[in-house]
């Protein structure tokens, strides 16, 4: 079988983290691609259109190179009674939006698309996982937003690192909520003829 390789249309340094677990030749092609969906669009629609967005931008600016290679597009949003809660516009919004997750469940949806290089088939899905958090003190959630972990991130944690301690269980796939399921990833990979685990040295 002949040796390919991913392109992960990311910077996201947790993308990057996870797609390396999975011991396959990959590089990493920022989108930058624009993030902005209708209104009327459902948490699945969102997260899917996102994705596709972002693998096809950097699949479209290859010519010719990408025989043997699969483009790889994420993306990740918090859902709370229906509200989408991106990655906070600075410390208030991040107070707002985890005093409003604390003692309840909300949903985490990630869209991933794999396109292949060697005939642009395109497969885009989602999964989704819910995440019950704990009861939080004020003094609990200034002091995590002064860690500055909650800068970047949709509805303002990260279950990877200090956030973990705020999150009482999780129902569904764990790497959905880091942002980038492992599993469908993989299942995406093998329809597109890369198998993670029988690949020829």
């Amino acid at each position: 079988m002949k040796k390919q390789r991913i392109i992960l249309a990311s910077t996201s340094p947790r993308r990057r983290e996870l797609i390396a677990t999975l011991g396959l030749p990959f590089e990493v092609r920022p989108s930058h691609t624009p993030e902005d969906t209708p209104e009327d669009y459902t948490p699945q629609q969102i997260v899917e259109e996102l994705a596709y967005r972002k693998a096809k931008t950097v699949y479209d600016s290859y010519d010719s190179e990408l025989a043997g290679t699969i483009v790889v597009g994420s993306d990740t949003i918090v859902v709370l009674d229906g509200e989408v809660l991106g990655k906070p516009k600075d410390e208030q919004d991040a107070y707002r939006m985890l005093s409003s997750l604390q003692g309840r469940t909300h949903e985490v949806y990630t869209g991933v698309t794999s396109i292949s290089g060697e005939d642009g088939r395109v497969i885009t899905q989602h999964r989704r996982t819910k995440v019950k958090m704990k009861q939080l003190s004020p003094d609990a959630i200034h002091a995590y937003i002064r860690t500055g972990e909650p800068s970047d991130k949709a509805g303002a944690y990260a279950i990877q690192g200090l956030g973990a301690t705020f999150v009482d269980s999780i129902e569904g796939c764990y790497f959905n909520v880091v942002g980038l399921p492992l599993s469908l990833l993989s299942e995406q990979l093998s329809e597109l003829g890369l198998n993670v685990l029988s690949i020829d040295e």
